[in-house]
């Protein structure tokens, strides 16, 4: 077992630079790799610039969630996620509950993945969000718009998965098993403006922590995101130009052997202005089991807990959703 030194408090989240680590020098990908293993220890969260997404991408998609958000309902309707078998499609607002026991989320949102057709071995199986998008038939532009953005986004996420195996001290391909059918959904959320927190600890988002392996945030200029810092005290995560904002999810505990941190965040929208995010979820492969890896256990000692990728968010998408 390697022998990582404590980990400080955080009271602030930082940007990690992943141009050099980009360009493919195996020394530059071992220092951000340690970048990102401070950045895992202490909040879970970090900010990623020189990430080679193009600006007139990020930009692109903000504009075309600003118009789908505007259409009126009924044609937002026309891609209705209670239609689908598979968590596709648009969720009208209080369609989640991400902190139990609160007010349902004061949030709309609109969701895709990977592009599953009946004859895709993960489909004819019956498993749990595998299938086919959706798209509202009065905004075509959507779906290309979306699409490009979602391959950019596993790209991305492919090479920050092979960062997390090297800030563990791992092949940077160890979870390369889990590539073959891996999952990936990107989310447009459109949040109104809200004067505080409202009835029943009604927020943007409640506070949760994500579910899987890796989150990617694109967030607009508007901010509202807060993220819990060593102390357990909210700190403002805001928006920074040229950013994405990633985080850690439940699983990464599980596979650390709870060295790295799954965190605690939310939104709450209060700039008097309609706030708009881009959240790309990127999972393993729905039969890859997570469990502790070697170099985080103790000689002789056993991983402490073994679940599938797909038990874990099929458990937590039930817990959530109120529809």
């Amino acid at each position: 077992m390697i022998e990582y030194t404590p980990a400080k408090v955080a009271t602030s989240i930082p940007v990690i630079d992943l141009s050099a680590s980009l360009a493919g020098d195996a020394e530059v990908k071992s220092s951000t790799a340690w970048e990102v293993h401070k950045a895992a220890r202490e909040t879970g969260f970090f900010y990623i610039s020189g990430h080679g997404v193009p600006s007139e991408v990020t930009e692109g998609i903000l504009e075309v969630s600003r118009r789908f958000f505007d259409l009126p309902t009924e044609d937002k309707l026309d891609a209705d996620i209670n239609h689908s078998s598979c968590y596709r499609g648009y969720e009208p607002p209080a369609f989640q509950t991400l902190d139990t026991g609160s007010a349902a989320d004061n949030k709309e949102g609109f969701q895709i993945g990977k592009d599953l057709g009946p004859d895709h071995p993960y489909v004819r199986r019956g498993l749990p969000n595998h299938g086919p998008n959706q798209w509202p038939g009065t905004m075509p532009e959507l779906k290309t718009v979306m699409e490009d953005y979602l391959l950019r986004m596993h790209d991305l996420a492919h090479h920050l998965t092979g960062l997390l195996a090297l800030s563990l001290d791992l092949p940077e391909n160890y979870f390369a098993p889990g590539y073959a059918e891996d999952a990936i959904s990107s989310r447009l959320l459109h949040y109104p403006s809200q004067d505080g927190v409202g009835e029943g600890n009604q927020l943007g988002a409640g506070a949760h922590t994500d579910w899987g392996l890796i989150t990617i945030l694109l967030q607009d200029s508007i901010g509202g995101l807060e993220v819990a810092d060593g102390n357990g005290d909210w700190i403002q995560a805001p928006p920074v130009d040229g950013t994405f904002v990633v985080n850690l999810g439940d699983l990464v505990p599980v596979m650390t052997n709870g060295l790295y941190l799954s965190n605690m965040h939310r939104v709450l929208n209060t700039a008097g202005a309609r706030r708009y995010s881009v959240p790309t979820f990127y999972d393993l492969d729905y039969d890859y089991v997570a469990e502790a890896v070697p170099t985080t256990l103790a000689e002789g000692e056993s991983a402490p807990e073994r679940i599938t990728v797909g038990d874990h968010l099929t458990n937590m998408f039930r817990r959530t959703y109120t529809a």
